[in-house]
């Protein structure tokens, strides 16, 4: 395997509301490489420190990146490592950037064919009123956070004015889209191609922070419960989602399909949570690649 003769550091933890995720990520994937023998070690980036200098005291030579959120997943650090000559796993500065910003990526799906919700932008003085053509319900997010971070579903015009105030608690402007009612699907994608996916059934009304981290109610489906050409379809416009922002390495695009099997593409998280919860090593586990395998592969792509 690439790198087995050089100093990986596990980054994690960082300055984003993703920070406890991150965490638990760069925990699951120091002790994967540790049980395959690599030189690694971790690094948690906490507020108030350097990153620059943890990772020169940390000797590093290639980052493993389990950050999540903004900044981290953004393309500032991806910057940086280009910066300081180390190779880093996930995508690259640009495709880094355009998929953590979901109002971006919008746009770029839009441009390559790729189905998406319908959606709006809302300037820093809107409220509530702003929305007042618009058929409930509505999906009100932040357009630069991940992990469900700020996501609020809105069946009522009443709840619209806290939704977005909570939205504009997290970084990036106010996004507004149209609410697929149907399955929640994730896809799993390594080195261009499709892994597998899943279907997710949350307790809960979305698959949100709570479902995916701390709750045990959650219901996964590998695979999906899906007719396959409905599958086929999903898989597609998911890899073509990939494609379309320039992602390279390891993503999960997340997609709703309504009754009728049609998907949408939500958005392409380019560092999706590596903890025992989360997706990608489930999916990867039903393709027949156990975790640790999947951590060395990821390292493996690391440009």
């Amino acid at each position: 395997m690439p790198f087995r003769n050089k100093r990986i550091a596990v980054l994690m933890g960082g300055i984003s509301a993703e920070r406890e995720v991150s965490l638990g990520t760069g925990a699951g994937v120091l002790a994967a490489l540790q049980s395959r023998d690599y030189d690694v070690v971790g690094v948690d980036w906490a507020p108030g420190t350097s990153l620059p200098r943890l990772l020169e005291d940390a000797g590093a030579q290639v980052v493993w990146n389990a950050l999540h959120g903004t900044p981290g997943e953004d393309g500032s650090v991806q910057g940086l490592c280009v910066c300081l000559g180390l190779p880093c796993t996930g995508s690259g500065v640009l495709a880094s950037a355009l998929a953590m910003d979901k109002v971006a990526s919008k746009r770029i799906f839009e441009s390559h064919g790729v189905p998406t919700p319908a959606w709006r932008l809302l300037a820093a003085t809107d409220g509530a009123d702003a929305l007042a053509d618009v058929p409930l319900p509505l999906v009100v997010k932040p357009s630069n956070e991940g992990s469900s971070v700020g996501v609020s579903i809105v069946e009522d015009r009443a709840a619209l004015a806290d939704a977005i105030a909570l939205a504009r608690r997290f970084h990036g402007p106010v996004l507004v889209e149209e609410y697929i009612a149907g399955t929640e699907v994730f896809v799993g994608i390594l080195d261009d191609a499709v892994l597998g996916s899943v279907e997710v059934r949350p307790a809960t009304k979305f698959y949100d922070y709570e479902a995916k981290y701390k709750r045990t109610d959650t219901t996964y489906l590998l695979p999906p419960e899906l007719p396959a050409p409905v599958l086929a379809q999903v898989e597609a416009s998911a890899l073509e989602a990939y494609r379309a922002l320039g992602c390279t390495g390891h993503a999960r695009p997340d997609v709703r399909v309504d009754p009728q099997g049609r998907g949408f593409v939500l958005e392409v998280n380019t560092l999706p949570g590596m903890t025992a919860t989360s997706l990608l090593p489930k999916i990867a586990k039903q393709a027949g690649i156990d975790y640790a395998t999947l951590c060395e592969r990821i390292l493996a792509s690391a440009r």
